[in-house]
């Protein structure tokens, strides 16, 4: 086996953050662009010569070529065993499960997520630890540090590798074992829900849709929801990957997942529309004529997830990114269990979960995850609901209504502001905190600023702390905002403001129940100004 050494040059907009570095694809396709990536999170890593790598990614274009560098890479670095996806597939938390179940010393998954794909779409990689989840901030700092003084790479001489079959071929002192992606995270997921009871709920008649969005999930939802638990055929849509996901967004919400909603909405609704984005780790719930909101679906788990016979007397309690409205709050506290509030950003989650802080937890883009996994996992949260209504009989609507009669509603609606001035949106924030100190007792719009400060977090078990996480404005016990840059998108940039209000009122239109607010909020971030009339705005 012939090893060769490649000089190359730094590239010094290379960043990487815990949910990796994502860029438009042209750029990953730059010479010695990825190279220098993953050559990097070798050289930051120490002890790995002869253990196991696990390889795999959402099927985006570029995924296959990607992979194949990543390969003769590993075994030039002396990787001793390799794991890779049946055709480069594996959705983030079957990665995340297939490192635990093979004690691997970590793993590669190429993903942007959410984003599109294609040529002139979007393209990511991202590093997880031995647990499963993503390298913390202490590990991505020596990764950036070490992306900017590279000036070699290793890598072997070697046709590429068949990624097509199932089974090992040993290549130099390395084996390469490319796996079936869905066989153990179906298994393991048979380990954790009552599948009888969900079988006999499709046998009763049951229907659902499960929208795949052309991304990597479909193999797995097709498996384990039509030919496991029996749903009819045709329950999944779009289920084939495409290298662009069929040219549509990846993102199952309001906006992106059109098609499904529609049909939620539609005379010939099914039971239960689901539906999840490009790489696995989000999902959305909407029942008949009726969606679910992340903040409502969090808290219907929390308040169900010992039906569940894998969290029989294993609920913790659970925690929320700081914009996901507070309904899970409300449950923990009539549980008596914990409830954390804590920055955006899935790391944050990881210590709560590792020392039983916590069962589980969820975010307001749409996505949920407990500690059977260190990552957010669609397919799971759905197998969530589908458990809880086979164990209650009860449709989406009847259980979010029941919860709402016991604890009142708070309205949800996240607006996303897209600009291609990553200093104005910057320019924007920095405006807004400077101004913090003299928004309380002012009255807008017939509201009272009671609160406004910069959201810091101290973790309760490492004790490492995080500042300036975003801005929250607090208008007395039942209106809030809260505002923050998203780290996500792969250039220009997006500022995201989060509204909730609480109301005893559970039928209000959204729009409506947060309008005063909403005009309240706009007051102060006067958007226009800072981010100028050319802002792509939608509403989720």
């Amino acid at each position: 086996m012939d090893i060769f050494t490649v000089e190359t040059k730094p590239y010094l907009d290379q960043s990487f953050g815990t949910s990796g570095l994502r860029r438009k694809s042209d750029i990953f396709r730059q010479e010695n662009y990825l190279e220098n990536i993953v050559q990097s999170i070798f050289d930051s890593l120490q002890g790995f010569e002869g253990q196991t790598l696990v390889i795999g990614g959402d099927g985006r274009y570029g995924n296959n070529e990607a992979i194949q560098k990543i390969i003769k890479m590993a075994i030039a670095n002396q990787f001793g065993h390799i794991i890779v996806g049946q055709n480069g597939l594996l959705s983030t938390p079957a990665t995340s499960h297939v490192i635990t179940l093979n004690q691997a010393f970590g793993g590669i998954i190429l993903t942007a997520s959410h984003n599109p794909a294609g040529k002139n779409g979007d393209f990511g990689i991202k590093y997880n630890i031995a647990t499963g989840g993503p390298a913390p901030e202490s590990l991505t700092n020596i990764f950036i540090q070490k992306m900017h003084q590279i000036d070699r790479y290793w890598m072997i001489h070697t046709n590429d590798i068949d990624l097509s079959n199932v089974g090992e071929q040993t290549i130099g002192s390395s084996i390469v074992e490319v796996i079936d992606p869905v066989y153990d995270y179906t298994h393991y997921m048979e380990q954790i829900f009552d599948f009888n009871a969900i079988r006999k709920l499709f046998q009763k008649g049951f229907k659902m849709t499960y929208d795949a969005m052309n991304a990597v999930t479909g193999p797995y939802a097709k498996h384990i929801f039509e030919e496991v638990l029996g749903a009819q055929e045709g329950s999944v849509i779009r289920g084939t990957p495409i290298p662009d996901f069929g040219g549509i967004h990846p993102e199952p919400n309001l906006t992106y997942a059109k098609e499904l909603v529609d049909l939620a909405y539609s005379p010939s609704a099914p039971d239960l529309c689901a539906a999840s984005d490009g790489d696995g780790d989000r999902y959305m719930i909407l029942g008949k004529s009726f969606f679910v909101n992340p903040a409502d679906s969090l808290a219907i788990l929390a308040e169900n997830m010992e039906k569940i016979p894998f969290y029989k007397g294993r609920f913790y309690g659970a925690a929320r990114s700081m914009p996901t409205g507070g309904a899970v709050d409300l449950v923990c506290q009539r549980l008596k269990k914990d409830c954390y509030q804590t920055p955006t950003g899935w790391k944050f989650f990881g210590s709560l979960l590792e020392n039983q802080k916590i069962s589980l937890c969820g975010e307001e883009s749409f996505g949920a995850g407990s500690f059977h996994v260190m990552e957010k996992d669609g397919i799971w949260a759905i197998l969530c609901w589908l458990n809880i209504m086979a164990d209650t009989q009860k449709t989406p609507e009847e259980l979010v209504r029941n919860m709402w009669k016991r604890y009142g509603r708070i309205y949800n609606q996240t607006i996303n502001y897209d600009t291609d001035s990553a200093e104005k949106a910057k320019h924007l924030i920095d405006s807004l905190s400077a101004k913090l100190v003299s928004l309380p007792q002012k009255n807008i719009k017939n509201l009272t600023i009671t609160e406004a400060h910069l959201f810091d977090y101290t973790d309760p078990v490492t004790k490492a702390q995080s500042t300036n996480q975003g801005v929250l404005i607090q208008f007395g016990p039942n209106d809030q905002a809260m505002i923050r840059l998203s780290g996500t998108v792969s250039s220009g940039a997006t500022v995201k403001v989060y509204l909730h209000h609480k109301d005893t009122q559970t039928d209000l239109a959204t729009e409506k129940a947060l309008a005063t607010l909403s005009e309240a909020t706009q007051d102060i971030l006067n958007i226009p100004k800072y981010l100028g009339k050319n802002v792509r705005i939608t509403k989720t």
